[in-house]
């Protein structure tokens, strides 16, 4: 499989590392990107070919993925029309950016794959939210499947409307996640422990019991009853969120997070 790349940012070059030498050998892989020192690296340690703009070496690419700003897509899909013509995949990783809106920017195009991946990939520990246009063909959707498994796991989604709820659960999640590791790290030092200790606490313990999570047939409901014996510490502890309201809150922050990818979705494709 040919690749082509349209940026070379931080995702971009997660997937790049996860596809070289796999899907897709080193050579097969084109990067277009204006950053020289970023093709530069990319060229020593993966043997990519690259060039600093969109040009004709697109037409020979079975997948194209767009690893873009949101804000300059529409320039990008300008650029990338006139070389559309055996019809690649299209692989959108931009946040915000509606299938619909990108194909009418690209003339009408089918071949489209939205998705939704999240920071975690850059270590290969991902998870992507993605959802095919009518356009895509079975082979098509195949490669797609194939290119973003190569930096974690994919869920394929019934359709684009549920792109903003993935973006607000995992393609925003990390941060969450860090949130309350900082919270965990402040209360460790806040009681006397030093600051790496805290960080060691937190860290081995989010790790842990993510693991156990993901290795255990029970419901997570189940494992935290099993942490919580009644008038112990861990009770003290979910007892004092409870009565804060902090798992409300965390349900209301995560659908804010999805009210505004539906606004950017809007503001993005507008005219």
């Amino acid at each position: 499989m040919k690749i082509a790349f349209i940026g070379g940012g931080n995702m971009a070059s997660a997937l790049i590392a996860g596809l070289a030498g796999k899907l897709a050998a080193g050579a097969d892989i084109h990067v277009v990107d204006p950053n020289a020192d970023a093709l530069a690296r990319l060229k020593a340690q993966y043997g990519v070919s690259t060039s600093g703009a969109i040009d004709g070496a697109l037409a020979a690419c079975d997948a194209i993925v767009l690893a873009v700003k949101p804000q300059q897509m529409r320039e990008v899909a300008a650029a990338l029309l006139p070389h559309l013509t055996d019809a690649p995949l299209i692989l959108s990783i931009a946040a915000g950016i509606r299938a619909a809106d990108l194909s009418r920017w690209l003339g009408g195009y089918g071949a489209i794959v939205r998705t939704m991946p999240n920071t975690p990939a850059l270590i290969g520990l991902g998870i992507t939210g993605m959802v095919a246009m009518a356009g895509v063909s079975a082979a098509q959707k195949a490669a797609a499947d194939g290119i973003m498994k190569a930096v974690g796991q994919t869920v394929w989604l019934d359709g684009e409307d549920m792109i903003d709820p993935v973006t607000a659960v995992s393609g925003s999640g990390p941060a969450y996640v860090f949130y309350f590791i900082e919270a965990m790290q402040q209360a460790a030092e806040e009681m006397g422990l030093s600051a790496q200790q805290g960080k060691q606490l937190a860290l081995a313990t989010f790790t842990g019991a993510a693991q156990l999570a993901a290795q255990s047939d029970d419901a997570v409901s189940v494992l935290r009853e099993r942490v919580t014996s009644k008038g112990g510490t861990t009770s003290a502890a979910l007892c004092s969120m409870e009565d804060s309201g902090v798992k409300e809150k965390v349900v209301a922050a995560i659908k804010a997070a999805a009210a505004r990818g539906r606004e950017l979705g809007d503001e993005l494709g507008a005219g």
